[in-house]
């Protein structure tokens, strides 16, 4: 039996050549995948490791944080066995750029660049600020942001606001530090960076030495308030700390990977399906001369397994490939990972890839090795075996009815007994998306008749009498149809989901934006903290180009015994009031966003205390619950006079502004850049560049979700074409007939190109009613209130394409059937 395994799993190696391709393209996504980790990991404890090991014994704060304080410093310097010791100093200092306002999105992190063997910071060009206090290094990602070259002067604000200039000498590679990466960094002698910070102590206190037990003597002299780590615990929680971020990232594109795995799966079960059929006389012939039906079963097995580790072994080498292309695209992109790191394959990545590949393989081929099983001996006799015909049992029936049911049930669970916004309720969603697709999966063969006669109604008043031959043909096997068809509503489902969820999501945010705020102009410092002169307001209600300015500010402040926001407003804003009512609001009242309430266990009516800086405690009665998804209101909002009462003539936190109607937008802008040009810690953005960064954002999200899902797609076609080309193999005789009936060879590829198009609009259709559901019921539990849109046009051209291209992947296979000779053809048993 080994020996006719492999004798039969080289007679058609053609036939299997597609499922080959589509195994190669699963395993190489989730090899590649595997491989993509590995190498980032191995470069971030590579650099890390690098650094770290400059540094013996390291100290940090205790659990709580703070500042490791001078004494402490000099304290281990005395240590017997130390050769140094430095403070390092961390802190906030923003950078101007050369608009004169704060660069970045955050405020620029400003750390202390000492010299000697503990200096860890990597100087790309230039050099460091050395023991000079006007130099000045900065990350080579915001100098290139900013137009910065070394030479240049920048100015950076200390802790109170204050311009300080400083001579820029060099650029430094932020490594692995997450936060630098997005913050960017400054670096500045240590006394400098103390004094740009504001900092009374220092962030971490590294030390290099020699001496046995050099850990155990740090330790003691720094005591049990401080965490004492050696260089190679500081890498690996470095390591750990930096590869935190890629990890989520990674588990993203394993499911990307297990999608295009299921497809596959669901490619390779309907290859053998065919194969297993149209060998049936060849496998009643095996038991005809004595083979067992383990026999049979294990060299179907056998042919699989063949099959599935050749594949994987190429996935394996396609990944690492997919690895390294992906490697050098983010090194273009500068992305703030170790690109530059040899790419690791790992027994670990080679083996999961190879195991992957084997198990989706072996497992797809159980059941029609199964099925060939029952062939009787008999069936060796007969000189064809026609088109199973196919009956919907009660069982089948039974199965799909309870799993739609359940399915359903859990998605309206989801969607109207959960609150919206909650993990658990787009959970239950997701679980109630894959139990319909489960319904659907096994009610298949009965809904390809009436889908195939409506994806091929225009197709066979069009094209005559290859027209309604495609769509016969389409629907005369309807489990082999519905099986492949079915790979492509995977990707084409997933694919209209995310667009539901995109466009909604986008319509959603907008819609709430307008309602509450409807604004031109955003004033507000990076972090969000009270920076905001409240003359700027008051500069800006005199100007006749602006409608309406609405002013915010907040603390932070104890209330009911937890450190809370609390703000108040100033300006045309209507709070969305879930209960009570913010008439008459004034002092001794609050307005509590529900979260909070139910945090604090307060009702309307209820009272709860506040701790202020001017007036001690003070009892306020809570007068309304505000809707905290829809409101931009702090936690905890008073008016606006008790406020100025309770915490001081406080600054604002932001300040939005409508522009009049009729008044030019550049004329607007100018006006209210202005009222902040004396501030470099206000900035001014539109609501128009706001939208147009949260467009753009979600845009490349859905290219890039659209490319990964694209493989899916891919695959499937693979499985639309092998099916149809093992019809054609199968079906040799009557196109031949056909053929000698008068049908042209045109005709014959017309024909088959029309099936082919009618098997990808049965599962194109499918995947867009099942994406615009459950995308429907996603953005429900996502959002309370949420606007639901339908991208007609993106889903006509999903639905368009999936035609095209199964109508394209049907060019090879017709193509061979008409060149077949028609009295060969003919003489094919």
């Amino acid at each position: 039996m080994l020996t006719t395994a492999l004798a039969g799993l080289r007679a058609h190696r053609l036939r299997l050549l597609l499922t080959f391709v589509a195994i190669v393209l699963g395993v190489g996504f989730v090899a590649g995948t595997f491989v993509l980790n590995d190498t980032v990991q191995a470069g971030f404890a590579q650099r890390v490791t690098a650094d770290a090991g400059k540094v013996d014994v390291v100290v940090l704060p205790g659990e709580g944080g703070g500042e490791l304080p001078e004494e402490l410093l000099e304290r281990l310097r005395a240590l017997p066995g130390v050769s140094e010791a430095q403070g390092l100093v961390r802190g906030s200092a923003p950078v101007l750029g050369k608009d004169g306002k704060t660069a970045g999105d955050a405020p620029t992190t400003a750390v202390s660049v000492v010299r000697g063997r503990l200096d860890r910071t990597a100087v790309v060009a230039g050099a460091g600020p050395g023991t000079d206090d006007g130099a000045a290094v900065l990350d080579e990602n915001t100098a290139e942001a900013q137009g910065f070259r070394i030479g240049d002067t920048i100015t950076v604000l200390d802790h109170e606001g204050d311009a300080h200039r400083f001579r820029l000498v060099g650029l430094v590679d932020t490594g692995v530090d997450q936060m630098l990466a997005y913050t960017g960094a400054v670096g500045f002698t240590v006394d400098t960076a103390r004094r740009m910070t504001g900092a009374g102590g220092y962030a971490e206190i590294d030390v290099a030495g020699a001496a046995p037990g050099l850990e155990r003597a740090v330790a003691a002299a720094a005591g049990p308030a401080y965490r004492v780590r050696t260089g190679a615990q500081l890498a690996d929680e470095l390591a750990a700390a930096a590869g935190a971020n890629t990890r989520l990232v990674m588990l993203g594109l394993f499911m990307f990977g297990a999608v295009a795995m299921l497809v596959a799966a669901l490619v390779i079960h309907n290859t053998f399906t065919i194969l297993a059929a149209q060998r049936t006389r060849e496998m009643a012939l095996l038991r005809c001369i004595g083979a067992t039906r383990g026999q049979v079963f294990g060299s179907l097995l056998l042919e699989s397994a063949a099959v599935g580790l050749l594949a994987s072994v190429a996935g394996v080498v396609t990944g690492y490939g997919l690895a390294a292309l992906t490697l050098t695209v983010l090194a273009s992109l500068d992305a703030p990972l170790p690109t530059d790191a040899p790419i690791a394959l790992t027994p670990l990545a080679a083996s999961g890839g190879l195991a992957v590949g084997l198990a989706v393989t072996v497992g797809a081929a159980l059941l029609p090795a199964r099925s060939a099983t029952r062939v009787p001996p008999v069936a060796a006799l007969r000189d064809h075996v026609g088109e199973p015909a196919f009956r919907a049992g009660a069982l089948r029936w039974s199965f799909a009815a309870l799993l739609l049911v359940a399915g359903l049930g859990a998605t309206a669970v989801g969607v109207f007994a959960l609150r919206p916004g909650q993990e658990v309720s787009l959970v239950v969603v997701m679980a109630g998306g894959v139990l319909t697709f489960l319904a659907l999966l096994v009610l298949g063969p009965v809904l390809v008749r009436p889908l195939g006669a409506f994806a091929g109604w225009v197709p066979r008043r069009l094209s005559g009498v290859p027209g309604r031959l495609a769509v016969d043909n389409a629907a005369r096997n309807p489990k082999r149809a519905a099986t492949t068809s079915v790979a492509l509503t995977v990707g084409v489902t997933l694919m209209t989901l995310i667009s539901v969820v995109t466009v909604s999501t986008r319509a959603s945010l907008t819609s709430k934006l307008d309602e509450q705020f409807p604004i031109d102009f955003l004033l507000a410092a990076q972090t969000g903290e009270a920076v905001v002169p409240r003359s700027v307001a008051a500069r800006l209600r005199g100007r006749p180009e602006l409608a309406s300015v609405t002013q915010v500010r907040e603390v932070r402040a104890k209330v009911g015994g937890e450190r809370l926001d609390v703000g108040t407003f100033s300006g045309p804003v209507q709070p969305y009031v879930v209960a009570g009512s913010m008439a008459g609001f004034r002092a001794g009242r609050a307005a509590l966003d529900e979260r909070t309430a139910e945090r604090l266990g307060v009702r309307v009516g209820d009272a709860v205390p506040l701790e202020t800086e001017q007036a001690g405690t003070v009892s306020l009665t809570v007068a309304a619950l505000l809707d905290g998804s829809r409101s931009t209101l702090p936690p905890v909002t008073v008016s606006a006079r008790p406020f100025d009462a309770y915490f001081g003539a406080v600054p604002d936190s932001r300040v939005m502004v409508a522009v009049r109607d009729g008044v030019a937008p550049e004329r607007a802008r100018a006006a209210v850049d202005a009222a902040a040009e004396p501030y470099p810690q206000v900035r001014v953005s539109s609501s128009t560049e706001v939208r147009g960064q949260f467009e753009e954002t979600l845009d490349m999200l859905v290219m890039v979700i659209s490319g990964l899902l694209g493989l899916a797609v891919l695959i499937s076609l693979f499985g639309i074409a092998n099916a149809l080309s093992l019809s054609v193999h199968e079906r040799t005789r009557e196109s031949a007939l056909l053929r000698s009936l008068g049908l042209t060879r045109a005709q014959l590829r017309h024909m088959l190109t029309v099936e082919a198009l009618v098997l990808s609009l049965i599962g194109a259709l499918i995947g867009v009613v099942l994406g615009l559901g459950f995308g429907w019921a996603a953005m429900r539990a996502l959002l309370d209130g949420a606007v639901v849109e339908v991208p007609v046009a993106q889903i006509a051209v999903f639905v368009v394409l999936s035609g095209a291209a199964g109508a394209l992947a049907a060019v090879l296979p017709a193509r061979r059937a008409a060149r077949s000779s028609i009295v060969a053809a003919l003489a094919h048993t």
